[in-house]
């Protein structure tokens, strides 16, 4: 293939693949002195995510819980966990095992909570509100 019919096609497909990236939101979670856990209330639509992080120490418990508070869909909303660094395999799916947990924390650093939608929900761009119960001991 002529490489100027190359180049087109690697315009072509990054072009095609910046246009269908979905905005992600992060939010820090601070507990107020004296108190180990928070509720957070947040919102997605369709294919976006958004990451709650907190910081953490190894050793110690994360509870979280999820529940949909409204929804323009039939409400498939799940959370992630993802250890500090953000790039590895999820210590917890909440898809596979329930919105509701509590993990013990392998290391030390900035956890993220990822909050999304699956299926219908995720593909037909419904919007999905919610709250997060959260602590750490």
């Amino acid at each position: 293939m002529p490489l100027n019919t190359l180049r087109t096609i690697a315009t072509l497909l990054s072009l095609s693949l910046a246009s269908t990236s979905v905005a992600q939101s992060k939010s820090e979670v601070k507990f107020a002195p004296g108190n180990f856990g928070t509720m957070v209330s947040g919102t997605i639509t369709g294919q976006e995510y958004t990451d709650y992080q907190l910081g953490a120490k190894a050793g110690q418990e994360m509870f979280v819980e999820l529940s949909v508070t409204n929804s323009t869909g039939s409400g498939t909303v799940y959370f992630n966990i993802l250890p500090p660094g953000g790039d590895g395999m999820a210590i917890y799916n909440s898809s596979i095992n329930g919105n509701s947990t509590t993990v013990d924390l392998p290391a030390n650093g900035t956890y993220a909570i990822r909050v999304y939608h699956m299926g219908n929900d995720e593909d037909t761009g419904k919007t999905s509100s919610f709250n997060i119960d959260l602590s750490i001991q």
